[in-house]
């Protein structure tokens, strides 16, 4: 959606990773719903004048560049909203909070404030009061993303596991020896194909340049429930170890339940799946 000029500027540095760009959407009391968007925005003379708050951005402590969307009326909802671009060290643009989370906290996440922020008219992305469009176009790939995420949480979950009960015995047998143990590595790994499975045929679409708006849900919802169910099963096949600070199944699964928050929780990807469905 950008103009030549703002992908001359911006995309050379950011794919050769001389500088970090950040996705900002949600808002405090705009989370999963986009088109509450309440951050402002306004046009005076040959600058876009924005106000407002960002909340949970990733990359927001030290993101070189943002991609973000401000309403020119929050009472017009998605019709309304157009994305800008804004640059560190931007007047007006600073950054706030950072978060200090239950899992995944290794991703710098943090606030991002606008007070009479001033923006050349060059910084808009894409068609005005268009905005809604580009960043839904932006999560369908997200999503995509998170279940990659999902998957890899499941997929080190099992790995540890599977070495765990190969190398120990209880009571002097062998643990994977118990059908039950068996029963849940085998549920597990066949889960973790199937979302395997969902993810490929989302991704290999979008690489299509198809519409993956249904895929992509679909893949994120099951893989993120995968994540997050692969790693609870697994702790109690592991027993009280894996609730130790030490054992990589205690952080796994707290990275995991980001997974099935992450670009919409599990509910609005059954909207999002059901709404392509339906038709409406």
């Amino acid at each position: 959606h950008g103009s030549a000029e703002q992908k001359r500027r911006y995309l050379p540095p950011l794919l050769r990773g001389e500088k970090i760009g950040s996705f900002g959407l949600t808002q405090p009391h705009a989370g999963s719903d986009a088109g509450a968007t309440e951050t402002t925005v306004q046009l005076n003379g040959d600058y876009w004048v924005i106000n407002g708050q960002k909340r949970f951005i990733t990359n927001g402590s030290f993101a070189d560049v943002v991609v973000f969307t401000a309403s020119h009326d929050p009472m017009l909802k998605t019709k309304a909203i157009s994305a800008f671009v804004v640059e560190r060290g931007t007047p007006g643009f600073s950054v706030g909070r950072k978060e200090d989370k239950l899992g995944l906290r290794a991703s710098d996440t943090a606030e991002l404030h606008f007070d009479d922020c001033r923006l050349p008219r060059s910084h808009l992305l894409g068609k005005e009061r268009e905005g809604f469009k580009v960043f839904m176009e932006t999560l369908d790939g997200g999503r995509i993303s998170i279940a990659v995420l999902g998957l890899g949480i499941a997929i080190g979950a099992l790995a540890y596991a599977t070495s765990y009960v190969t190398s120990r015995q209880r009571g002097g047998t062998p643990i994977y020896r118990n059908q039950w143990v068996q029963e849940v590595i085998a549920e597990a790994a066949t889960e973790i194909e199937c979302a395997r499975h969902l993810i490929y045929h989302a991704a290999a679409l979008k690489d299509q340049g198809a519409r993956v708006t249904a895929q992509s849900a679909m893949a994120k919802l099951y893989a993120s429930e995968v994540g997050t169910r692969t790693c609870r099963r697994l702790m109690d096949v592991i027993g009280p170890e894996a609730l130790l600070s030490s054992n990589p199944l205690q952080r796994l699964l707290r990275d995991a339940k980001l997974m099935e928050i992450g670009e919409g929780t599990s509910q609005i990807q059954k909207l999002i799946i059901a709404r392509e469905i339906l038709g409406r």
